[in-house]
């Protein structure tokens, strides 16, 4: 899944490579994270390490964070409508070994998305003239940027890959990739423009 923009004759896709999204269910008293852990398959859990149940999905591929308050997380889809998906498949597990859980509600939390603006970035020049931009080459190769509207970080690498993140809507990473462009491209921090 991606999207496609035009920004001055450029256009960028990006590719979603991360959705997370939470489950909150309504249970009865406590989900028995034992009972998941001995009847049903991919399933890890390890109280010590963790406090809830590891449950890995095949199709669509994505793995569930399972806590006995009836609360859910799901991380690794490829796509928004995989979450409600998977989060029927779970509970359909937990329902086949006597768990009730109602009224799933279902929200996305964080989209992360990859591109490459085909251009080289001068990272050192981009937290000089830009605002909410942090870069420290010796913890990490990227400069962190905290766009303001809409609110995502962008991740971006000298190279012109980008990631973007905390995006909860697709539409968002859509309107935030143009606006990144225009401000590199007025900020003469990149080598195409």
């Amino acid at each position: 899944m991606g999207g496609n923009h035009r920004s001055d004759k450029l256009e960028i896709s990006y590719k979603v490579v991360n959705i997370v999204a939470t489950v909150i269910t309504e249970i009865d008293g406590k989900i028995d994270l034992n009972q998941i852990n001995q009847r049903i398959s991919n399933v890890e859990y390890n109280p010590d390490r963790f406090p809830g149940v590891i449950m890995r999905l095949e199709n669509p591929h994505g793995t569930l964070l399972i806590f006995s308050s009836g609360k859910m997380v799901i991380t690794g889809l490829r796509k928004i409508t995989d979450a409600n998906l998977a989060a029927q498949k779970a509970i359909e597990k937990m329902q086949n070994i006597g768990i009730k859980i109602k009224n799933p509600k279902i929200t996305i939390q964080n989209i992360v998305a990859t591109s490459s603006l085909n251009m080289n970035v001068d990272l050192n020049m981009l937290t000089i003239i830009m605002d909410n931009v942090m870069y420290e080459p010796e913890v990490f190769p990227a400069a962190i940027y905290k766009m303001q509207d809409p609110k995502v970080v962008f991740l971006i690498f000298s190279s012109g890959k980008i990631v973007c993140l905390g995006a909860k809507v697709k539409e968002t990473i859509d309107e935030a990739i143009p606006i990144l462009i225009k401000q590199l491209s007025e900020s003469e921090v990149t080598d195409l423009f």
